[in-house]
């Protein structure tokens, strides 16, 4: 079942959650850099592709969010008592898988780097562009945001889990 359904997540919108979530973890590694100027392996082996994996992502969150859109009537059922903290919880950590990677070009644009993913010139490097340099400052505070977003999406999937017993994790599992 590739679409989803009242009951379950479709292949799609799994495909999309699970893909992500590996990368986004993959990202959040570059937080490593803090430890020994980022001279270990995790440092000199993954965090290179930060930018690459970050503008793939960038395509990824736009492709579901136009998915998320396209199945919003065919979703599996929220409890009525809960739904809106359900969706605020979901707006809130798809706004910050957007604007991680928006916030991450900005930066690199405005200090004029230019943008260059996966080996590819996308963005020339250029004169420096404070206001964009400045908004891609937000770049590092949404990442923490996300951080706790995460570790609370986690929380709240083993929550129904092990103490509700529901099926709310089986059904992106």
């Amino acid at each position: 079942m590739l679409k989803d359904n009242h009951q379950v997540y479709g292949k799609i919108s799994r495909a999309f959650h699970w893909i992500m979530a590996l990368l986004i973890v993959w990202q959040l590694l570059k937080i490593g850099d803090r430890i020994a100027d980022g001279e270990h392996w995790i440092g000199n082996t993954l965090v290179p592709w930060h930018v690459s994996i970050g503008t793939l992502l960038m395509v990824l969150v736009v492709l579901r969010i136009i998915w998320a859109f396209s199945q919003r009537k065919q979703r599996p059922l929220q409890n009525p008592a809960t739904a809106f903290l359900v969706k605020a919880g979901h707006f809130l950590l798809y706004a910050c898988m957007f604007l991680m990677p928006l916030t991450g070009i900005m930066y690199l644009v405005g200090k004029g780097f230019g943008l260059k993913a996966f080996g590819t010139q996308i963005i020339a490097r250029g004169a420096e562009i404070p206001w964009m340099a400045q908004f891609g400052g937000l770049h590092v505070p949404i990442a923490w945001l996300l951080v706790i977003l995460i570790v609370g999406h986690i929380g709240i999937a083993l929550f129904h889990h092990f103490a509700k017993r529901d099926d709310t994790l089986r059904r992106m599992w």
